[in-house]
């Protein structure tokens, strides 16, 4: 019989995040059932203490240790829970691999995920962070989120509106010492039109020959870039795209497009701001490519932070904070990061 949890005592994290960094945690917490939660989270060796939750590490820098207890969910499972014909209702467990999930749902015949193919990291992250691709958000499909409410210490079901999506950010992620994501549902289309706006998805589908695509082509097209562009963290540690693109109001953006005509904008949250491509402007300021030890931008991707081997946390923090200083002192546009900073401040 599988143990409902499993507590360790100073944990290496070193292997647990996509960065590849070294860190340790003074407790972690592996849960198989979420249903043990409160149990678990009522140990006396953790009870209280400052918690963070761990998936696939890929949207995490430690730039020290990490504080309290690292939660860790393991259950996995993936289910149609209700069928309308025309579209599904899925829920998948936070332990489950993203990538794994929009593969399975292709497998079903259901389509609105294939735009997040082969981003890394487990389910339950995908609604904390929001997570996006190629014109495309997870809540767009969320349809609820069951969470353990820390403060209330019960589970609770939040509808879309609950979990107040924005640009990769949720209500998830801007209290994240009182939310434990443990399952996802989704509304997932039986057949839709595909998304092919995102520059680069209609060029890699002529490329391979696709005229009229279907999802599990446009999840093909997707996988091919995401493949040529950003490094495989199995090889290189990275954590994918380290900065948010800026929202700016549209007058600045304009100003910008004007001293430089390349620069993309695309629309931003609402009427009066645009949103820029944070890769333009940092590959202007000349990072692409930098490697400074160990620590380094892709030449692939200028988004992209990488461990070339044995950097720590805190020396690519401080290269993100000096990329971000440059973009500031060009272009008076202040950039952040996507991934959760862990041991210190941005």
């Amino acid at each position: 019989m599988t143990a409902l949890f499993r507590l360790l005592h100073d944990a290496d994290l070193s292997a647990r995040n996509t960065f590849r960094v070294p860190a340790r945690a003074p407790w972690l917490l592996e849960v198989n059932d979420p249903g043990s939660l409160a149990e678990a989270l009522d140990l006396e060796q953790v009870r209280g203490l400052p918690l963070l939750m761990l998936g696939g590490g890929s949207n995490l820098l430690f730039a020290g240790d990490a504080p309290g207890v690292v939660v860790a969910l393991r259950a996995c499972g993936m289910a149609i829970i209700g069928d309308r014909g025309d579209r599904a209702i899925v829920r998948a467990e936070a332990g489950a691999d993203w990538h794994g999930l929009v593969m399975w749902s292709l497998d079903q015949g259901l389509c609105g995920l294939e735009n997040l193919a082969l981003i890394p990291g487990s389910v339950g992250a995908a609604p904390i962070q929001n997570i996006g691709a190629y014109g495309v958000e997870i809540g767009e499909r969320i349809v609820a989120v069951e969470a353990w409410d820390r403060d209330a210490a019960r589970m609770l079901r939040l509808d879309r509106a609950g979990c107040a999506f924005g640009y990769r950010d949720s209500a998830f992620k801007r209290q994240p010492e009182r939310w434990i994501v443990t399952a996802v549902e989704l509304e997932l289309p039986r057949g839709a039109a595909p998304r092919l706006d995102y520059a680069g998805i209609g060029e890699e589908l002529a490329a391979m020959g696709v005229a009229t695509p279907a999802a599990r082509d446009v999840a093909e097209a997707v996988i091919r870039i995401r493949r040529r562009k950003l490094p495989d963290p199995a090889v290189v540690g990275n954590a994918g795209s380290f900065f948010k693109n800026p929202i700016v109001p549209a007058a600045q953006a304009q100003a910008l497009q004007d001293a430089n005509p390349r620069l993309p904008a695309f629309p931003g949250d609402g009427d009066g701001t645009r949103k820029l491509s944070a890769a333009w402007l940092i590959d202007a300021c000349g990072w692409k490519g930098t490697r400074e030890g160990d620590a380094g931008v892709s030449a692939a991707h200028a988004l992209v932070l990488v461990n070339h081997g044995d950097a720590s946390g805190l020396h690519l923090l401080e290269l993100a904070r000096r990329i971000a200083g440059s973009v500031r002192e060009r272009f008076g546009v202040a950039l952040e990061p996507e991934p959760r900073i862990v041991g210190a401040g941005w």
